[in-house]
């Protein structure tokens, strides 16, 4: 299988337990639950997709070159 499947499920996991640390509802205003959630998640996405690109581009460029 890819090696980018892999990096992308133990990134995921690794910011997950990252993110479980921060309390982001503080910076939102009450009653905006919804908001808030979508902005977590939007943002555990983003963390996700640029940490396994820095590990995979920096992985191919150290091993394949």
């Amino acid at each position: 299988m890819n090696l980018k499947i892999y990096i992308y499920i133990l990134v995921t996991v690794f910011v997950i337990i990252a993110f479980d640390s921060i309390n982001i509802n503080v910076i939102f205003k009450k009653n905006k639950v919804f908001q808030a959630r979508l902005f977590y998640f939007l943002l555990a996405f983003s963390m996700v997709y640029l940490i396994t690109n820095l590990i995979y581009d920096f992985s191919t460029l150290i091993y394949f070159n």
